[in-house]
């Protein structure tokens, strides 16, 4: 199987798209400014463990829609909002009472962690959703395998399978043995070009063809 390689990186269901990562950042900066500004006219009869809770269920809420870097954001953004919106002296960032330094401190703390914790449950999330979308793609090939009455259907169903889920711009199948030493994706996901392994996750695909060759009960065939 020989695939030619888009005009972009690769992308991964498991990779988050960077424009909702900085949606998240800028978020993690605004939200707690906001919610902070909002709780002024209820500071008086408000305690700073309540609006601090507040401001954790802010920074879990960016964690959510981001990484664990605009949950860090956040965090230090809610701290900061918490000490000049709703401590004492008011509107300037110094606290006079040592309780106050104390929940400052452990609204830091605790939406650090909770951020992390979050982040890491949304991770496994997108994993576990990804990887259910590729078993269901093994299960639907594996049947057409054992139903197609020819081997061309076959090959086109997993021409197109690897063209969507590569992002290639195109994608066929070849007896023989290619020419010379032409990139080659491996049968664990390795990309190799030449003696050095290839990381499309941080550049393009490598210009040329790529070779994946392809297996029947472990033996290679022809390709």
């Amino acid at each position: 199987m020989t695939t030619t390689a888009g005009p972009g990186p690769v992308t991964s269901g498991r990779r988050m798209p960077a424009t909702r990562d900085r949606v998240a950042l800028v978020t993690g900066l605004v939200a707690p400014f906001l919610v902070s500004l909002a709780l002024v006219p209820l500071r008086s009869g408000l305690s700073h463990t309540n609006a601090a809770l507040v401001l954790v269920v802010v920074v879990v809420a960016v964690a959510a829609l981001g990484s664990r870097t605009a949950g860090a954001v956040a965090a230090l953004s809610a701290a900061a909002w918490f000490d000049f919106f709703l401590t004492r002296p008011y509107e300037t960032f110094g606290i006079s009472a040592g309780a106050d330094i104390e929940t400052a401190v452990l609204l830091l703390a605790v939406g650090v962690i909770v951020a992390r914790l979050a982040a890491h449950a949304r991770r496994l999330e997108v994993i576990t959703v990804t990887d259910e979308g590729y078993l269901a793609r093994i299960h639907a090939t594996a049947e057409l395998v054992q139903s197609a009455r020819s081997a061309d259907t076959v090959v086109d169903h997993v021409r197109r399978e690897l063209s969507g889920l590569l992002g290639l711009s195109g994608c066929r199948f070849e007896y023989g043995t290619l020419l010379g030493r032409p990139s080659r994706l491996r049968a664990d996901g390795a990309l190799t070009v030449g003696h050095r392994v290839w990381d499309p996750d941080r550049s393009r695909w490598p210009k040329g063809e790529i070779e994946l060759r392809a297996y029947v009960n472990g033996t290679r065939r022809p390709q």
